[in-house]
């Protein structure tokens, strides 16, 4: 009888820590807010993860929109912590799969090197001694206003060698400056030892349309500057039609990329930002497609999907995948879910995922739930995605 009492309790707290680790992996990979449409109900994973509203927690939300917080449960019975919802209109949207040409002007101009000059006292570097670093946004040079590469060589120039007050952001906070120019022996031109950036262009996917506001949103991720691989401040860009002309196929520490040129200078539409989550701006004329519902964070799941991307002169095309990890986390956006291809015809065109169909849509039961962001350096065949509601929560 005592061997049989000893059994029991080493199981039951076998079964208390197991039931311990699942609260805890589950309160780690689960979000603290999430949204809901009308009549929906919180809910993943079979139904192992749920949420049901506190009517003493409920309140009102902002813009109309009701917001409650909800215990969510392992199993419906057991407490993991308390979450925020938030009951948001089922929104609609055209996935794009096309690819298209980005003309983009920094709000600023980004310093993406630190130089030495050549003078006769010696190499000199003026921008090092300013205190001025790599991926520094410089915003005004004795008070005047800069955001090209132009005007910051102009003043320099113009000040004969004494000092300069700069204007310079980083990391959101604004600093100031004296810098004092060095003459060069080279070209006898006064130096600021700044290598620096005023604009970008480049080729990737739009991810959707929205037919009610007539905009657009791409990319989903921010274009960043290739030598900081900072995110580009954004004053201003338009995009631009492409045609895709051919294709590097991607292998195993050698990312592929598609090759495309501008079809001319008339723009397909305008900016109107450079975020995290993508680009956004407004197209001149709707494309065409049927609208499908972009799913929530919580409606995805492992398992088979389709992108829609466009890899040769022939227009988007979907293309098998499937999810391999779902990751439900609000910090890691930009990485919610690893996907690969399994469709036979991309895997013979491209070799997998390759750089510019960043943006191309994610679809999975008729939703779209995504857009592909990144590829396995070493493993062209996987890559990243994120939430579709991610980019539209992001769209100013």
């Amino acid at each position: 009888m005592k061997k049989a009492w000893q059994a029991l309790a080493a199981c039951t707290a076998a079964l208390a820590l197991s039931v311990c680790a699942s609260v805890g992996v589950a309160g780690r990979f689960t979000c603290d807010s999430y949204r809901v449409t009308p009549g929906m109900s919180l809910s993943w994973n079979g139904g192992v993860l749920s949420a049901r509203p506190s009517e003493t927690l409920a309140v009102s939300g902002m813009r109309g929109q009701q917001q409650y917080q909800a215990e969510l449960k392992l199993f419906d019975f057991i407490p993991v912590k308390t979450v925020s919802v938030s009951v948001v209109p089922e929104r609609t949207v055209i996935p794009c799969g096309t690819p298209f040409g980005i003309k983009m002007f920094t709000n600023g101009v980004m310093v993406v090197g630190i130089a030495e000059i050549q003078t006769e006292q010696g190499m000199e570097n003026p921008a090092e001694q300013a205190g001025i670093r790599t991926g520094d946004i410089l915003v005004s040079v004795d008070g005047n206003a800069v955001n090209r590469n132009e005007e910051i060589a102009a003043l320099v120039e113009q000040s004969g060698g004494k000092p300069i007050t700069i204007c310079y952001r980083r990391e959101d906070t604004e600093h100031t400056t004296q810098l004092t120019p060095a003459k060069s022996m080279v070209d006898g031109q006064w130096k600021a030892g700044l290598w620096v950036r005023d604009s970008t262009a480049g080729i990737g996917t739009l991810t959707f349309y929205d037919p009610a506001t007539e905009e657009f949103g791409g990319l989903g991720h921010g274009v960043c500057d290739t030598d900081t691989s900072k995110l580009m401040p954004f004053l201003n860009g338009e995009i631009l039609p492409v045609t895709i002309s051919g294709v590097t196929k991607g292998a195993s520490g050698a990312p592929g990329e598609l090759h495309g040129y501008f079809e001319g200078d008339e723009a397909m539409g305008v900016m109107y930002a450079n975020d995290e989550a993508g680009v956004y701006g407004a197209l001149y004329d709707a494309p065409e497609g049927d609208p499908v519902t972009v799913a929530l964070c919580q409606e995805v799941r492992p398992g088979e999907a389709q992108i829609l991307t466009t890899v040769d002169g022939e227009g988007p095309e979907n293309y098998d995948v499937v999810l391999e990890y779902i990751n439900y986390q609000e910090s890691d956006e930009g990485k919610n879910m690893i996907l690969r291809v399994t469709d036979p015809r991309l895997l013979e065109k491209t070799g997998g995922i390759v750089q510019g169909m960043s943006g191309s849509p994610i679809l999975q039961n008729g939703k779209l739930i995504g857009a592909v962001t990144h590829v396995f350096v070493n493993d062209p065949t996987r890559g990243y995605g994120i939430f579709a509601e991610s980019m539209l929560e992001s769209q100013p």
